[in-house]
């Protein structure tokens, strides 16, 4: 797949009021986030786009933007089970 790169232009005073050190980090992560808020992309999809290393990094991004979290006891079983076969494997 190819990778494209979209600009966007922002007026010179959007930066001195967001006050964030890596811009295009904030506005993929912000982009993500809100896709994932109105149910178009999936916590996977999310933690994906915003460079996230793994579900729960997420989980802590999607809950310091008081995002509501769509996930079940059955979705938390599914990872125990993974995480016990990954410990296990490993012995």
């Amino acid at each position: 797949m190819e990778s494209t790169c979209t600009r966007i232009n922002l007026p010179e005073a959007f930066f001195s009021v967001m006050k964030v050190k890596n811009v295009d980090r904030f506005v993929g992560e912000t982009i993500a986030v809100e896709l994932y808020r109105e149910g178009k992309i999936s916590l996977g999809k999310a933690k994906e786009l915003t460079g996230a290393r793994n579900k729960w990094e997420m989980l802590l991004i999607l809950d310091k933007r008081g995002i509501p979290i769509d996930y079940s006891a059955e979705d938390a079983q599914k990872d125990v089970k993974t995480l016990r076969n990954v410990v296990k494997n490993k012995k």
